[in-house]
């Protein structure tokens, strides 16, 4: 197993606070059975996939104890624990599931403690690396303070349960407000080709040194329907993910990706096709797709 961040994997890496990822890394949300719920119909699969990641030099895992629930930081514990040193896994609190698989928002101070203490069990860690507060709701986007809730994970920071904080589903004014009240690591929203609405907060944080971490790169539950990204793949012989990948990575160099899959496979297609090389004129056709209107606004995750 390479315990080394490789070289080789597209886009180089990034600092999260003192901690180093290579901008390319790995969503760990498909491990979990259909529709986020419950275990993988093949589990001996989700944990090839999460050891393929770290083979391939991966160092930044993104997962959530809503995943499952429980379900993918358990099978990332059974997988990688002890974890090599480079590795770093990134998780968030702040929503929970019911028995129909919804995503109800859990911020109160008590519920993040339970949360984090949680994360700290089934990862089988005594500190976790970054936490992000979710924020909004299965809709998008919610305006409203949320100096509460962070305050809350701010003092378990303090405590020592939690190195770095970051912020997820979160408006401009709910990035500024969290920094007002401790060190913001990574924002972690919906953003790709089509879905442009945080330009100016990318390359606002690229300023300061934050990472940017876009969910649903290819559209998510509701793919991207364009005939300019399909034409473009299409001429470089690509799929349209790693053209939307490469894209990201070109787009702005705080921006880190975290595809999912559920197939090892499919995990080396995705890295591979992060380092697919666009042209100019690529990027022209491209960045013309999220001038055209955007398209609904997936479920945040």
């Amino acid at each position: 197993m390479n315990n080394t961040p490789s070289a080789s994997l597209p886009g180089g890496t990034w600092t999260l606070g003192d901690l180093t990822v290579t901008r390319v890394g790995y969503g760990a949300m498909q491990l979990a059975g259909p529709g986020v719920m419950g275990p993988p119909a093949d589990r001996d699969g989700a944990l090839a996939v999460l050891r393929e990641a770290v083979a391939l030099g991966i160092t930044h895992i993104d997962t959530a104890g809503a995943y499952g629930p429980r379900v993918t930081n358990r099978l990332i514990r059974e997988a990688l624990h002890p974890y090599p040193a480079p590795l770093h896994v990134v998780t968030k609190v702040g929503a929970v599931r019911d028995g129909q698989g919804d995503w109800i928002p859990a911020r109160r101070p008590e519920d993040l403690r339970s949360a984090v203490r949680e994360n700290l069990d089934d990862l089988g860690l005594d500190s976790l690396d970054v936490v992000n507060l979710r924020l909004g709701d299965a809709q998008g986007f919610r305006p409203g303070s949320l100096a509460e809730p962070f305050e809350a994970l701010a003092e378990l920071r303090r405590q020592g349960l939690v190195r770095h904080l970051g912020v997820s589903n979160a408006t401009p004014e709910q990035v500024a407000e969290a920094r007002t009240i401790a060190p913001v690591v990574c924002v972690q929203n919906m953003y790709n080709l089509a879905h442009r609405q945080d330009d100016e907060l990318i390359d606002d944080l690229a300023a300061e040194g934050i990472a940017y971490v876009p969910f649903f790169p290819l559209g998510g539950f509701t793919p991207l329907q364009s005939t300019a990204l399909s034409a473009v793949a299409a001429r470089l012989d690509a799929t349209p993910m790693s053209v939307a990948l490469a894209w990201l990575l070109r787009r702005s160099p705080n921006i880190l990706l975290i595809p999912g899959t559920s197939s090892a496979a499919h995990l080396r297609e995705n890295v591979a096709g992060a380092g697919l090389a666009l042209s100019d004129e690529d990027l022209v056709e491209l960045d013309k797709i999220g001038h055209q209107g955007d398209a609904a606004r997936p479920p945040a995750v």
